[in-house]
């Protein structure tokens, strides 16, 4: 008897299955997510998904070892950071990146340094061994103990894993493995979460990490279902314009150390070199003595990352002035600007206004709002603001200042450095040690908008 077949539409977004298409998924409640997949019911689709009648007994919490975690130290300190401290053993980490941005350049890299002591084995299912070979010579990868594979069947490749026991394995891409007792194409919903679990599976049953990169959609987003993203230990994004040298590795998720670490790399014609001082990076050239310039200063996790923003306020050409923001939330913008107005006298009604953060990174703290503000006033006002100055806080809708987290890492980044002057909520003075500084930093509290630029402009 021939299986039965039939066609479902599943969300891309968390996996919900229905018979026909929804422009809104009733479980996750995402718009324009289902898509149509063929599936072939019948017993052997399941079987796969068994483990054979053996399952995991439990224990008591008290009986488990708490040992630390065993790392490897990929031997880029920026990708370590991100990580926590290195590679878990039995992790599986999830990279995505747009095309080209450097995901496969890390990862060779990776190979090369872990290489040098450890079993690894590379799995490509877009590139064939002679284009493998051509980018390692690019970047002088030629490890002894690096292990090449092309091939995009999930059993093959886990049959490959159990037998030779390599310490760490790289999977490029998620999308291009297929299961074949799934009849779903490559690709698809079923196929990227299956193989996932499989290779996750795998990795706690034998102690291995693996590496799996995974393409991005047209949103920056994980391509496939966003349960997908749920079942890894660790999410990496990789950031940047492609046409500049910079990338930022963002962490999105990681169990075994902190979110939202970053790590800056530098692109070149030998690969990926680390920042070990991404502020100085992305200040290096800023313009003195010019309105319409302020330093920002943001968390990155535990990271203190300074950034230039710049904000022009020009005669409108149009009967509705044009509002633009780059690195930095449109809506917060707008928001930011109706407060400039309402409460602190500043009008930008009939302007044209513009936000551009230096150097591609994303202002997505509310404590950069005061740095905003600052750029677009003195661009307003014609007036500089001091280039020695830094300054940072969250503007309220009656346009307060209110108070961050992390001041106090804020101002002694800044004082190492070298900055001289830092405007903050006043209300941050006081969690301030001033003893820690070495030499004098002016601090200066703040209530109001107009306090802060009365005390930065020239």
């Amino acid at each position: 008897m021939s299986s039965k077949i039939k066609s479902v539409w599943i969300c891309s977004e968390c996996g919900y299955e229905s018979l026909k298409w929804n422009g809104q998924c009733p479980a996750c409640g995402e718009w324009n997510t289902f898509n149509e997949e063929i599936k072939n019911v019948s017993k052997s689709t399941i079987k796969f998904s068994q483990k054979n009648g053996i399952y995991e007994k439990p224990v008591l919490l008290t009986q488990i070892i708490n040992s630390d975690e065993s790392r490897y130290k990929t031997g880029l300190n920026e990708l370590d950071r991100v990580l926590g401290g290195g590679i878990v053993k039995g992790s599986v980490i999830l990279l995505g990146g747009d095309p080209g941005i450097g995901k496969s350049t890390m990862l060779l890299q990776v190979c090369e340094n872990l290489g040098e002591s450890l079993k690894v084995l590379y799995v490509s299912g877009e590139e064939s061994k002679r284009q493998l070979k051509l980018r390692a010579a690019r970047l002088n990868v030629n490890s002894e103990n690096l292990y090449i594979m092309t091939e995009t069947d999930i059993e093959s490749i886990l049959e490959e894993i159990r037998q030779n026991s390599p310490d760490l394995v790289v999977i490029d891409s998620i999308q291009t493995m297929n299961h074949r007792e799934l009849t779903s194409s490559t690709g698809s919903v079923t196929q990227v979460k299956e193989c996932t679990n499989l290779l996750m599976r795998l990795a706690k049953e034998l102690e291995i990490p693996i590496i799996i990169v995974g393409h991005v959609n047209k949103d920056g987003g994980i391509a496939g279902p966003k349960v997908l993203e749920h079942i890894v230990d660790a999410v990496l994004y990789f950031e940047g314009d492609k046409q500049m040298s910079y990338r930022i590795l963002r962490g999105k998720k990681n169990r075994y150390g902190s979110t939202n670490e970053i790590g800056v790399f530098s692109m070149n014609r030998t690969g990926l070199v680390e920042v070990e001082n991404p502020s100085l990076m992305f200040l290096a050239g800023r313009p003195k003595c010019v309105p319409g310039t302020c330093v920002a200063c943001i968390m990155e996790g535990s990271r203190p990352i300074f950034a230039e923003v710049q904000g022009l306020a020009a005669t409108s050409g149009f009967g509705n002035p044009r509002r633009m923001a780059t690195g930095f939330d449109y809506n917060r913008m707008s928001l930011i600007l109706a407060v400039l107005e309402k409460r602190a006298g500043y009008f930008f009604s009939n302007l044209d206004a513009y936000i551009n953060v230096i150097g591609g990174i994303k202002l997505d703290e509310p404590a950069s709002d005061l740095a905003v503000a600052l750029a677009l006033i003195s661009s307003l006002k014609g007036n500089a603001i001091f280039d020695n100055a830094i300054a940072f806080g969250e503007i309220g809708l009656a346009g307060e200042i209110r108070a961050v987290a992390y001041a106090e890492e804020r101002v002694l980044e800044a004082h190492r450095l070298g900055f001289e002057r830092c405007v903050l909520p006043y209300y941050n003075l006081k969690s301030i040690n001033l003893s820690s500084f070495e030499s004098k930093i002016n601090l200066i509290g703040v209530r109001t908008i107009k306090e802060a630029f009365d005390a930065l402009a020239k």
